[in-house]
């Protein structure tokens, strides 16, 4: 299996992946540990000088101006484990807290944070005995770090809060014990450095980078097998029209296309229909696909960019302390929020779509997609849950990042809200995915009624992944099945290796 050196090693999004789920091991050089006590040692420095650095002897936030007794500098990195846990809501899924460590491990390694290394080696054993600490989902406003949903990380180092094994919650005390772990305690700037920090924006960055890469390819998919099912047009992803109005985004998508449709019999009939132009959900998927592509790459350099960032506060270089800002949310709060409008664009298009093929008679196709209407109903309500889907996404467009409300008495007095942004982004991302899951069913029936007609051979190979788990319906059927059947072949990526 293949170490990852946290701190000497950029981490991207697949490193992030393997190492949240153990496919790579995490450690530490020798050069990262010298590094991570030379930060430690400049913290005893500054404790022995008495002189006095925020964070390390004050108190934190509107209380920076009151001095800390050296006795009681140990309680206070205690103390601010416990005060800041204030989280409130559901947790957030195992997968999400593992990459919280994952990036934290990343930020600390880098040595200027002025943590000791045992404190770092069982954030880091936690890891890789697959532990995963209780992370309520509310609470953060994204400045100052993500500081209560990283205090609840963090609990279980000192024998406090709670592991989460996706079912279930025990007391951080007892595993402990089972493991044979002493709880910690945390010396001098150790808990705040714990817990300043963007790594609960960053781990949903990451984790909805990586969903919405994957969707934004089932989304061209679906949109090919669409124009495939209207027998519609392959002019407007031609190459030399997409060169006259190059985006990166736009020509990505027209490619795709391109290849999908390349040796499809239905594209050449369309030749031969009398249809001059296709709807624009059709017509201009190019642009609208590739618009969210844009949005994707841009989120994807500002995430490469903070995950092999130091956001914590103060910041410990060998001839200087600077209490800054590097904790702020706003770059990846603002890119989230982008995010957010470019995935609920590809569910709307995909929406229109849906409505395009029911419509059936402009295309051929039967009304509502099957035969023997009146009846059955064929898909007409698959695309009522598609439109509520899409509306329920227009209501979490609004920017997260738009608002501010001060904290901390007015000392944190414009804060990024960032963790809405993330949350927000991932609850529209869900909502994506059932939305094509029915463009993919209604697109496959529409298929059907297009054989003998052959498609290029990677649609083929979709359609006969579809129908391996869902059948051709000519009745009224429970339809919910189906979608949650297509859902899974999406989640598995089974239509992507086509």
């Amino acid at each position: 299996m293949s170490l990852f050196f946290f701190g000497d090693q950029p981490l991207d999004l697949s490193l992030c992946h393997a190492l949240s789920r153990g496919e790579v091991v995490g450690t530490f050089s020798d050069a990262g540990r010298a590094r991570i006590q030379a930060g430690a040692d400049r913290v005893a420095d500054i404790v022995a000088s008495n002189d006095v650095v925020y964070g390390i002897n004050t108190g934190f936030g509107f209380l920076c101006n009151t001095r800390i007794p050296r006795e009681d500098l140990d309680l206070l990195q205690l103390n601010i484990l416990k005060s800041h846990s204030v989280g409130v809501g559901d947790p957030i899924h195992p997968d999400l807290v593992k990459l919280m460590i994952v990036l934290k491990l990343q930020s600390l390694s880098y040595g200027y944070s002025g943590i000791r290394i045992h404190v770092m080696e069982r954030l880091l054993a936690m890891l890789n005995a697959g532990l995963t600490p209780y992370v309520p989902a509310k609470g953060s406003v994204g400045a100052s770090g993500d500081l209560a949903p990283l205090a609840h990380l963090c609990l279980p180092l000192v024998g406090l809060g709670a592991f989460y094994d996706g079912s279930g919650v025990r007391p951080a005390h007892e595993v402990l014990d089972e493991m044979g772990w002493e709880p910690l305690t945390l010396g001098p700037k150790e808990g705040l450095a714990l817990l300043n920090g963007t790594q609960f924006i960053a781990a949903f960055a990451v984790h909805n980078l990586i969903r919405f890469k994957s969707l934004l390819d089932h989304a061209d998919i679906a949109g090919a097998m669409s124009l495939e099912g209207i027998l519609g047009s392959a002019s407007p992803f031609d190459e030399d029209l997409h060169n006259l109005r190059p985006y990166d985004g736009t020509r990505l998508v027209a490619a795709r296309i391109r290849s999908l449709l390349e040796g499809s019999e239905m594209v050449e009939s369309h030749l031969h229909c009398d249809r001059v132009q296709d709807p624009y959900s059709f017509r201009c998927m190019a642009q609208v696909h590739g618009a969210s592509r844009n949005a994707w790459q841009h989120l994807h350099e500002l995430t490469l960019v903070e995950i092999n960032s130091v956001t914590d506060n103060p910041v410990i270089f060998a001839d200087k302390v600077i209490s800054g800002g590097n904790f702020h949310g706003q770059p990846l709060a603002m890119a989230l929020d982008y995010c957010a409008v470019a995935a609920s664009e590809i569910g709307s298009i995909s929406d229109r779509r849906i409505y395009q093929l029911l419509d059936g008679e402009p295309f051929g196709l039967p009304p509502s997609l099957m035969k023997n209407t009146g009846t059955n109903s064929g898909f007409m309500m698959p695309q009522y849950t598609s439109a509520a889907l899409v509306s329920e996404n227009k209501s979490f467009c609004y920017p997260a990042s738009a608002d501010s409300i001060p904290t901390s008495l007015g000392q944190e007095d414009h804060v990024s809200m960032g963790s809405i942004s993330g949350r927000k982004l991932a609850m529209i991302l869900d909502n994506l995915h059932q939305i094509l899951a029915i463009e993919l069913l209604c697109a496959a029936q529409a298929f059907d009624y297009r054989r003998p007609l052959k498609s290029g051979p990677r649609l083929d190979v979709c359609h006969d992944l579809i129908r391996d788990v869902i059948d051709h319906a000519e009745e009224d059927r429970i339809f919910a099945d189906d979608i949650r059947a297509m859902a899974g072949l999406i989640e598995r990526g089974d239509l992507l290796t086509s």
